[in-house]
């Protein structure tokens, strides 16, 4: 299924301002949310759509990439793929997005709607999420090039293996909160002339959870979790760049008593390479060759990101004169393709001469009859 223009979701032009997005999305988000729309899987879609569009067009180097290449830059790979280049958003990464633009739990969502939301999708008892772990990935510039699969070890909470989780002793149970009756909630009526409020608070006993630990693990201290470690092997496509992540769903600490993991954020890095600089999918090196070489021709062997490869050198080539060598760049993210490698030659002039190669030079300067152009005068591009 063909996806929808992203500007064309908000409802806004192409050169708005990363304010006025956001404040179209608002008023989408608020629109279609799951709460207000309960049920109804439509709604659910446009929410979904219009917070994935966001995420793309408030971040300026996710817009410019889309400004570039369309939804082509952002096609998904793995489970969840690139952060950014995903195919489509589920609704729980869709609502923790929104929630990180406009709110939090519980209170937040009810400021935003302006109180009085009866569906409760966010309300009742309370789960603790585990926190994302974010780690960066140093990728040399042959790794990114056409991608590679890393193993790294992720410092992270576990959970406890004494009580499974729970933050409960062995053979002992959570007991429901005797504060809020389970609910996770507490609630106050008052009355004015206006007639009755009902005010609605987290449970300050069990913290919105609905139930307590009255005899808590000795491990791990009712927490449910204990510091752990694990290896996680990560696939990198092709054509990334610095600032790029992949996120992994579930993979960051777990929640506490039981309560869903987080993600886990790999940010690359790329480091900086020795022989090639990096333009795009692109790649250039600079190779000293020597004025004979220049002036005679010559068939030279020049490295590229696969290994070695054949360059000819045309009489009378210029120095700074780029060679251009189609498909030996780097390979295009969630593409077939490849960039180009250019090979740019730089006139190499030897620092020590001795007396009869420097005489050999003197007689070569006075004979030879194709003389440098004067000063100024254009003759080659770069």
């Amino acid at each position: 299924m063909t996806k929808k223009d992203y500007y064309d979701v908000l409802g806004v032009s192409r050169d708005v301002s990363t304010e006025e997005i956001k404040k179209a999305y608002r008023k989408l988000a608020l629109k279609y949310h799951p709460d207000r729309n309960p049920g109804d899987t439509s709604a659910e879609e446009k929410f979904k759509e219009a917070t994935e569009a966001y995420e793309i067009l408030r971040d300026q180097e996710k817009r410019g990439q889309y400004d570039q290449f369309g939804h082509a830059g952002f096609t998904g790979s793995g489970a969840r793929g690139f952060e950014g280049f995903s195919g489509g958003m589920g609704i729980d990464e869709a609502l923790r997005a929104f929630m990180h633009a406009f709110g939090g739990f519980g209170g937040g969502f009810e400021d935003i709607f302006g109180g009085g939301m009866g569906t409760g999708r966010r309300r009742g008892r309370r789960v603790h999420r585990g926190n994302d772990l974010q780690i960066k990935l140093r990728l040399k510039l042959h790794e990114v090039a056409a991608g590679v699969t890393k193993k790294i070890k992720v410092n992270r909470m576990d959970p406890c293996k004494s009580c499974n989780g729970s933050g409960a002793k062995g053979g002992s149970s959570k007991q429901t909160c005797p504060a809020c009756n389970g609910t996770g909630e507490q609630r106050s009526v008052s009355r004015s002339l206006f007639g009755q409020f009902v005010n609605v608070t987290t449970c300050s006993t069990c913290q919105g959870e609905g139930s307590i630990i009255k005899d808590p693990c000795s491990d791990c201290k009712g927490d449910g979790r204990r510091e752990g470690s694990r290896s996680v092997e990560v696939k990198i496509p092709g054509g990334v760049t610095t600032g790029n992540y992949i996120s992994l769903e579930g993979l960051g600490d777990s929640g506490p008593r039981g309560g869903p993991p987080g993600d886990l954020i790999i940010v690359i890095e790329e480091l900086e390479d020795k022989v090639f600089e990096r333009h795009g999918y692109d790649v250039l090196c600079d190779l000293p060759v020597s004025f004979t070489q220049l002036a005679l021709g010559a068939r030279v062997e020049i490295p590229t990101l696969d290994g070695k490869a054949a360059l000819k050198i045309p009489p009378g080539t210029h120095s700074h004169k780029i060679f251009r060598l189609k498909g030996k760049g780097i390979q295009m993210l969630h593409s077939h393709g490849r960039g180009d490698q250019l090979v740019r030659l730089v006139a190499w002039t030897p620092q020590e001469l001795s007396g009869p190669e420097k005489k050999k030079f003197e007689e070569l300067e006075e004979t030879v009859r194709d003389k440098p152009p004067t000063c100024g005068k254009k003759i080659y591009s770069h």
